[in-house]
This record gives C-alpha cells, structure tokens and sequence, in this order.
C-alpha cells in the first residue's frame, strides 16, 4: 500500500480509510451485481437499494422525522445558493446571518432571485466571532432566516442555532454535516455538499420540510424545482451514482464503526481541542482567528509572526506528512481542518510538530 499522509484539504477532504478500502474491493464487480457501481443504471434494482439505504441511513443518524424529504441533488452548495431563494421566496423577502465567506456568497445570489435583507454581518470584526444575544435583526414576516452552521475559511461554528420563532430556519450545513447530532425538526430546510465529511464532490444532500415543497412558483426550470426532485425521488435525471454510493459507505461507518453522531461529536471535540490548547498556550506566537466562544471543531484557523514563518510552517510541515495546511487566500495563515475522517493520530501529530516548530522559531519574525 502506497503511504498516506495526513490530509488536512478543506474539501475535497480526508475520507475514511475503511470506506476507501470497501469502494476499491467493490469498484470492478458490486458483491452479487457482476459489474461496477461505476457502471450500474440509475433505474436499476441495485442502485435503488443504495439510494433506499443512503436514505434511511440518514433519516437515522439525524433523526429526521415525518414530514421532510431527503433529495440527493448535484451543484454543491453553490447551487443551492440559488435554488433556495428561488423555491422558498414566494415573493416575500428573507434574513441573511452573515458570518463568513459562504454567508456572504449566499446572500449574493439571494439578491439575484428576489430581495434580501442582512439581519447580522460580522464583517467589521473580520468574521472573527457570532452575534451575541439581542444583535440579530429578524423580520417576523421574513420567507426564511438563512445560517452558515460553520465557516471553513474563517474556522467559526454555531454550536447552537439561532431561534426564528415561526420563520423557517435554512442553513448551510456543508463543512459540519454528519459532525455532530442536529435537530432537525428546528429547521425548514437543511443542505450539505457531501465532500467535507459525507464523501466526494458530485452529491449535495438536502432535507426539506414538506410544507414548503409548496412555495416553488411554477415557473421554475424543472431542474430547479425541489418539487420535481421530490416527487421523482431524485432521479429526476442521472444522479450521481457513484458519489452516492461512497455517502452510504460514509453512513454505514458512522453507524457501525463510530457508535453513531453523539460518538462522532466526542471525537471532534478532543480533536478541535489538541490545537486550540497549542493555540491558547503558544503566548501569541499562533494567534487563532476565532474568538474562543465561537471557534470550529472542523476547520482550525491561526496566524503566525510574519507571512514567512507562515510559508516555512506549511513547507516543514509537509516533511511530517502534514499537507493541505495553508490558509485560504482571503485571510491567509494556517487552516487545519480537521473532519470527521482526520484520526486522531493526526491531529496528534500535527500538534506535535506546532509545539517544535515553536520552540525552533519563537522569537523570530
């Protein structure tokens, strides 16, 4: 076997070794199929039975209840983007909670659609932290609040959603999906691009509440229209079949080999918490961008001295089999993330090496 490093990528990112391993026994022949899911139809008997799984799989981990669709949907979550306020505006205006670069990108295509009002931005503080309590602006009479659950560039995370009342919450839940357990009769509407923790790029999951299926105008392009996607069960077109075939290896893991999302929420806290120990005790050597209170436990993000400590970190960490640690061009530094997949060896090991390169480079600038 060719030797892995620890893959530090925000997405696409780490998968799990065993779920890898399982797709790469199954990749020629699907166990009692004779040929590849590579090749399979997807209106063919075993393809239904992965979609069926991947279907209830979810409904389980996340304890979704009656009364939400779950749709397997292609486009990331930039799509959703789009369609979210092309199905769920209904004329009406909706609430915008800026945190972060993704927050800011929905609202942008929001303002495409139909109008859109900012009920928080934390630009002024560099999307450095949330809203404190009695700092959201909400319109009772909005269509929906729309949240970015975690912020991959920026390394801020709601551990609790904001309340909406009788509004509709929708939220991004891309970065931390299938992290930790959600409530999900609190939300309207949920969406997740799959290649953070759910699997590979091509699949992005949306589970929406019945009720609001029926807002899409009829004017819609079918392709757009949750509705179509709803009442096809995702097969509207050819989905795509292999990516999810890898979300039901993902689910299987999660539930067999994890212990479920409780467990999964257990192991990225100790996670999250090796760095931001490293972080709190370096005496300002690593300056972490999120305020404590608001911090990721899926994507670590700091600052060192000088931009070229920064680039001799990542370039030395790479002789650790460390990779994937520069931090996004927007606001540069280091970015760890650090998903569902990541072992904790290699947090681990990264917390090591940041603890060296200190004290081989403190003082320096």
């Amino acid at each position: 076997m060719v030797e892995r490093v620890y893959n530090f990528s925000p997405g696409p990112a780490v998968l799990p070794l065993p779920v890898i391993e399982e797709a790469q026994r199954h990749l020629v022949a699907l166990p009692g199929v004779g040929m590849s899911v590579l090749e399979i139809s997807h209106r063919s008997k075993p393809f239904e039975a992965i979609l069926a799984e991947t279907k209830q799989s979810l409904t389980d981990l996340l304890g979704i209840p009656a009364g939400y669709k779950i749709l397997f949907l292609q486009g990331g979550a930039s799509l959703q983007f789009s369609m979210v306020p092309m199905n769920l505006l209904g004329g009406k205006s909706a609430d915008y909670v800026l945190t972060g670069s993704w927050g800011q990108k929905a609202l942008e295509e929001a303002h495409r659609t139909g109008e859109a009002r900012v009920a928080w931005d934390g630009k002024a503080d560099n999307y450095n932290r949330l809203p404190a309590a009695g700092e959201l602006k909400l319109t009772p009479t909005a269509a929906y609040v729309h949240v970015t659950s975690n912020e991959t560039i920026q390394g801020v995370q709601f551990r609790d959603m904001p309340a909406t009342g009788s509004v509709p919450l929708v939220a991004d839940l891309s970065s931390d999906f299938l992290s930790r357990p959600v409530p999900v009769d609190r939300f309207g509407l949920i969406y997740a691009c799959a290649q953070k923790n759910a699997g590979i790029a091509g699949v992005t999951v949306v589970i929406v509440r019945d009720d609001l299926l029926a807002r899409a105008p009829d004017n819609l392009p079918s392709m757009l229209d949750y509705r179509v996607h709803a009442k096809n069960d995702s097969l509207a077109n050819t989905p795509p079949v292999f990516a999810v075939y890898i979300l039901s290896l993902i689910c299987r893991w999660l539930k067999d080999d994890v212990g479920g999302l409780a467990k999964m929420a257990e192991r990225n806290v100790e996670k999250a918490k090796l760095l931001y120990d490293v972080l709190d005790k370096s005496g300002g050597f690593y300056r972490g961008h999120a305020k404590p209170d608001c911090r990721s436990q899926m994507n670590v993000t700091w600052r060192l001295p000088s931009e070229e400590l920064e680039a001799t970190f990542v370039k030395e960490a790479k002789t650790h089999k460390l990779h994937e640690l520069k931090g996004h061009r927007s606001v540069g530094g280091i970015r760890a993330s650090i998903y569902n997949a990541m072992p904790v060896e290699g947090v681990r090991a990264l917390r090591d090496f940041m603890v060296d390169f200190q004290s081989r480079h403190a003082g320096k600038k």
